[in-house]
């Protein structure tokens, strides 16, 4: 019981913090102006994915990797499985073709590249570094192609900021208010009490895990592909349903697609930079390929008819439970 409610508990202290950093974050940005394009690719769209980040600097750290690996892998394929599916249950989704293919192939492409990394290599520091600049570069297009896009034609970076900004409107940039002390001191207060209940949800969530592991008999990595990764996610999913209830298909697509494409190059390079660890032999055998696999399915499904219908959602929801009943001891 105590393990469960230290997971319970940091799940929401992280998704607290996060929804503060980003907060302050977006603020002290518009003070400084940046504009708010830049704001949301990067500030929104990478600070919304912090609760994966803190979960698996957190679990490496610890030296716990079934946790730091099983949280990058497992929130992808929660992702890719259930978030979209559940959406597509609620309302089929729509997708326009050149985002799907932008995007939707980078995700596949990031996916089986992450786990072939994890079949010859490791997540040490050059691994993090490639990782990090890749991360780097999809920013840097994705920001050169929405400054010249039609409102019909962005990418899955913008959607992922635009899902979280529609369910938490005081994430959306918007035009600095008069200068002073206060303007900068609120935002940056925010933003740092933010930070502290990050690390501290992080701690919990991490500390929870591994005890819950050793209470079950299960594999840290279990923990960490199923339990860490869903909670994790849940942000995600509440920003993509509400998308999906809003008639907004391509945002929740575009939401998973980016964060996706966040998990595997963003928190994947932060966690090797900040805290090299290895791949779980287990992971690397199965769970990634999955992963990468899912990812796959998920992309054929959109581009069978530039949608994703109930009975497609239908079967990625089954997938996932299939999944889950294959990776849990009997």
């Amino acid at each position: 019981m105590t393990t469960l409610l230290a997971i319970l508990a940091g799940l929401a202290v992280l998704v607290a913090g996060a929804e503060l950093l980003v907060r302050g974050a977006v603020r002290l940005a518009e003070r400084a102006g940046v504009s708010p394009l830049l704001t949301g690719l990067v500030i929104v769209g990478f600070g919304t994915s912090t609760p994966e980040l803190m979960a698996s600097v957190q679990g490496s750290l610890a030296g716990s990797p079934g946790i730091a690996v099983g949280n990058i892998v497992g929130s992808n394929l929660f992702n890719s499985l259930v978030i979209l599916g559940l959406a597509a249950l609620i309302r089929p989704l729509s997708v326009a073709g050149g985002a799907l293919w932008r995007d939707g192939v980078v995700m596949a492409a990031v996916a089986f590249g992450f786990a072939a990394l994890g079949l010859v290599w490791t997540l040490d520091r050059a691994a993090g570094a490639v990782l990090a600049a890749l991360m780097a570069g999809y920013l840097w297009l994705a920001w050169r192609q929405e400054r010249a896009a039609g409102p019909a034609e962005h990418g899955a970076a913008f959607d992922k900021a635009e899902a979280f900004e529609a369910a938490d409107p005081a994430l959306r940039p918007r035009p600095a208010g008069p200068d002073g002390l206060r303007a900068w001191a609120v935002p940056a207060g925010t933003a740092l009490l933010g930070l502290l209940l990050l690390l501290g949800g992080a701690w919990l969530l991490v500390e929870g895990a591994i005890g819950l592991a050793q209470a079950l008999g299960v594999s840290e990595a279990v923990i960490g592909l199923t339990i860490v990764a869903a909670g994790t996610s849940l942000p995600e999913l509440a920003a993509s349903a509400l998308a999906a209830l809003r008639r907004r298909g391509d945002v929740a697509v575009g939401n998973v697609l980016g964060s996706n494409i966040y998990n595997v190059l963003g928190i994947g390079g932060a966690t090797a930079l900040l805290a090299p660890t290895a791949v779980p032999p287990e992971v690397a055998r199965f769970d990634a390929p999955l992963m990468a696999a899912a990812c796959l399915l998920l992309l054929l499904f959109l581009a069978s008819a530039r949608r994703l219908s109930r009975a497609e959602g239908a079967v990625l929801v089954a997938a996932y439970a299939a999944y889950v009943w294959a990776v849990w001891p009997a």
